[in-house]
């Protein structure tokens, strides 16, 4: 999981570090595919917070692509909200799977 601050889509610095198990597995597995989901809290206005999800899931997408994973096998899935009455800086987060 990668956590992003409020209302930010550019993905913190120690990403690159943080996917670097992700990119391992997925060059290792044939066929693995990279499934990046972009979650946000319920604060504020839901389009805004889909689209914040959405560029920070392409931010995440980027780092994986300059990391030497094939386009092809990345996957955006639809911004989710999370819901609940957790903490709002869990909320802000990209998961990344290889599948």
């Amino acid at each position: 999981m990668i956590y992003f601050d409020s209302g930010k889509a550019d993905a913190p610095a120690d990403t690159a570090e943080k996917l670097a198990a992700i990119v391992d597995a997925a060059k290792a597995k044939a066929g693995a595919k990279v499934v990046i989901s972009g979650f946000h809290d319920t604060t504020g206005d839901a389009a805004k917070n889909a689209e914040i999800s959405k560029e920070r899931a392409k931010s995440v997408k980027a780092i994986l692509l300059i990391a030497g994973v094939a386009e092809d096998a990345i996957v955006l899935e639809k911004p989710q909200v999370t819901t609940g009455s957790g903490d709002n800086a869990q909320a802000r987060r990209v998961e990344v799977n290889v599948r």
